[in-house]
């Protein structure tokens, strides 16, 4: 008879060692087992709890965008201007927690997953929404008509920045990021003065 309570527990420990796997690795190419023995269980009791290494690494998508939305709420509550909310939510996409070599290579393969799995891409339309919705409240106060243009710059560069990190060695550098990403936006706002 299986203990009662440990459902959520074996499921958090089966996101965490999809998203550990899929960030060594560097992509969708691990198996059931591979994950199942990281987080210390059968690849059999796996399978029970996801039904498949699709669903586990959906589960693990969902569990880094909601990682990721928490830190950028958490943020935006302390912004006092259009300007901190901008600088909030590029905080929040470089945090320690967000930037972290699995985090980012997870990101990386979940864009590939969205190429072919319905669910995937829904939940990377919802990031980008909400992403874009939140640069568009800080931006434009500062921007005016040139908002969406401006928005869809920075969240291309948000983008490419994880793009990027996946690619270099050693740990990622979320200063250097979060300077480029600045750089970007005080050239754009620039040239709107």
């Amino acid at each position: 008879m299986p203990k009662l309570g440990m459902e959520p527990i074996r499921r958090e420990a089966l996101v965490k060692a999809t998203i550990f796997e899929i960030g060594q690795t560097g992509s969708l190419d691990v198996t059931v087992s591979q994950i199942a023995k990281r987080a210390g269980m059968s690849s059999a009791l796996a399978h029970h709890y996801f039904g498949s290494k699709e669903e586990m690494f959906l589960a693990a998508m969902r569990h880094v965008m909601t990682i990721y939305g928490a830190e950028v709420r958490g943020a935006l509550c302390l912004a006092q201007s259009p300007l901190e909310r901008i600088e909030a939510i590029l905080a929040a996409s470089f945090s320690a927690a967000n930037f972290r070599r699995e985090a980012v290579g997870a990101w990386l393969n979940f864009w590939v997953l969205a190429q072919s799995v319905p669910e995937a891409k829904r939940l990377l339309a919802v990031y980008q929404r909400r992403l874009r919705s939140n640069l568009l409240v800080g931006l434009r106060p500062l921007a005016g008509e040139e908002a969406e243009a401006i928005a869809t710059g920075l969240g291309a560069l948000i983008d490419g920045l994880y793009l990027r990190e996946v690619l270099k060695s050693g740990p990622p550098d979320s200063g250097a990021a979060v300077s480029v990403a600045r750089a970007y936006l005080a050239a754009q706002l620039r040239e709107k003065v």
